[in-house]
């Protein structure tokens, strides 16, 4: 959820898709999609790793220094121990990284002031009684939803994507929807809460559910049924207001962009692009198909709901549901399934290279809950699981600072033939890159 409308997007979209636009006006000017994102890091003490309440006052030194001269800001969330990160609008992958790496920078040095750390873990390890942010909306929410609302302490990411129209948005949500139950496994980073193992790669997202429209969205066919159908759930008093229509893709309210809201927010900071990049893809190759008049997939959202779910219970470490066949089959045949789908729009837009090497390496190195379980076993306590996790958010180069043994998961034949060892989604770097190490420091 946004504690406010933002301003991120401010000068490359303006509020909300037209309307009117039809195919033959659907494509940028510029022939490449703008993206940005929205990071939720939870806020922790940074020696015990707890949660702090401590938002407010870290927005209060943030405005302070009046630092906002165009690149990522700050945002209240629903809790007092989240802040959300706001990147700008970018047209380019290496441009987007610079603001991910600088944003979570932004929010940690923030943090730092008021004697805390932000971190990007998607729940807490450890125990913490949440504390609502000071706003009427979100206490009418506290008021409204209970305990669902006032335990809720999750941290998402969300991909915003440019559309020309409110038709081709309509289009695109059309033909991605059975593909974005690959990107929660892939993003996973929510294995334990409050010191336990929930047994989810990602329960973030399983918590998530719970909200009363979250989920996958039926094929709507036109913006006039897209709007009878969040009038008809607005017209139900269920929802506080327009913004609680949480559905796993929308049209944003506050930009002419599709909003992707399933993933969890990356441990690594490369992975948050590698989503992005993917969504992208997802959404340009969709936008290509409405054009041509290709009919969406006809896949129930009960069958997607399923999808979902087995994605948040395993992430990669176990069959998905094959977003084409409908059937299990190993998580990376089915991640380079999508890979094959995107890979015409992702080499027109230079991100091939850089998305194959990233899937490469987080096949390597398994997703943010592998990461955390591993920890957890290696230390034994939730609290070191805590303190990697701070190394590793902020880690600004695509190796692993702290290298662990790889997770056992099933590797497509396919997947060395896509190495590519230098392709890089570093930003551009500001000190010599390190040849033998292949990284690069990212600016700002």
């Amino acid at each position: 959820m946004r504690g406010s409308t933002g301003s991120a997007f401010t000068g490359v979209v303006a509020a909300g898709p037209r309307e009117d636009a039809g195919p033959a006006t659907s494509l940028p000017t510029d022939g490449v999609r703008t993206f940005g994102v929205e990071e939720e890091l939870l806020l922790v003490d940074g020696a015990g790793g707890q949660p702090v309440a401590a938002s407010s006052a870290l927005l209060g030194a943030y405005a302070d220094t009046g630092r906002n001269a165009g690149g990522s800001t700050l945002e209240a969330e629903l809790q007092q121990e989240m802040i959300e990160v706001v990147s700008p609008a970018h047209s380019t992958l290496p441009g987007l990284m610079t603001d991910v790496v600088a944003g979570r920078a932004l929010a940690d040095e923030a943090a730092r002031a008021v004697g805390v750390r932000a971190v990007a873990l998607s729940t807490s390890p450890l125990p913490g009684r949440p504390h609502p942010h000071p706003t009427a909306r979100y206490q009418a929410i506290i008021d409204r939803y209970g305990v669902l609302a006032r335990d809720n302490l999750t941290c998402g990411l969300h991909v915003h994507v440019s559309v020309a129209s409110a038709r081709e948005g309509v289009g695109v949500l059309d033909r991605i929807r059975h593909w974005l139950p690959v990107l929660v496994a892939l993003s996973a980073n929510s294995p334990f809460i409050s010191g336990h193992d929930t047994g989810f790669a990602s329960y973030r997202s399983q918590v998530w559910q719970s909200w009363p429209s979250a989920g996958p969205s039926p094929v709507y066919g036109s913006v006039d049924a897209y709007r009878s159908h969040e009038q008809e759930l607005l017209a139900t008093g269920v929802l506080v207001d327009h913004r609680m229509l949480y559905f796993d893709a929308r049209l944003s309210h506050s930009y002419p962009t599709v909003e992707i809201r399933v993933a969890d927010v990356c441990l690594f900071p490369e992975d948050t692009g590698l989503i992005a990049a993917l969504a992208r893809g997802l959404v340009e190759k969709a936008a290509r198909d409405w054009r041509r008049g290709v009919p969406p997939m006809a896949v129930s959202t009960s069958a997607l709901r399923l999808a979902g779910w087995q994605a948040r219970l395993s992430g990669l470490g176990a069959d998905l549901v094959h977003p084409v066949t409908g059937r299990p089959a190993p998580a990376w045949d089915v991640v380079w399934a999508l890979l094959d789908r995107v890979l015409p729009t992702l080499t027109e837009a230079g991100d091939d290279a850089a998305v194959t090497d990233g899937l490469v390496r987080l096949l390597d190195r398994g997703t943010g809950a592998d990461r955390q379980r591993t920890v957890h076993r290696r230390t034994g306590e939730m609290a070191g699981v805590v303190a990697d996790a701070l190394e590793i958010s902020h880690c600004d180069r695509r190796e692993d600072p702290r290298p662990l043994a790889p997770p056992a998961l099933a590797v497509p034949r396919h997947a060395e033939r896509r190495r590519r060892p230098t392709a890089s989604f570093a930003p551009p770097p500001t000190e010599p890159t390190e040849v033998e190490g292949h990284r690069s420091r990212a600016g700002g």
